[in-house]
């Protein structure tokens, strides 16, 4: 899988992830509405590290692509 698509999926996954925790405390605890705090606090967790990573790795793609740059020059 190529650096896009990885960031993609890391990212989907985690907040597929944070929805299904508030889904599944709403409909397994309804008689505790705070079980679903945690997936709550989860999802606002998710979308600051979130983009923190996104930045991150838009970072290292640049970079990435960069060195790619460099060594190609180098064979030429």
């Amino acid at each position: 899988m190529n650096y896009k698509k990885a960031t993609a999926v890391a990212i989907e996954v985690g907040m597929q992830n944070s929805g299904l925790a508030i889904s599944l405390a709403t409909s397994n605890f309804a008689a505790n509405p705070l079980a679903t705090l945690p997936g709550a606090i989860f999802s606002v967790w998710h979308n600051i590290s979130g983009s923190v990573f996104a930045s991150i790795r838009r970072r290292g793609a640049k970079n990435a692509n960069e060195y790619i740059e460099v060594k190609e020059r180098e064979f030429n």
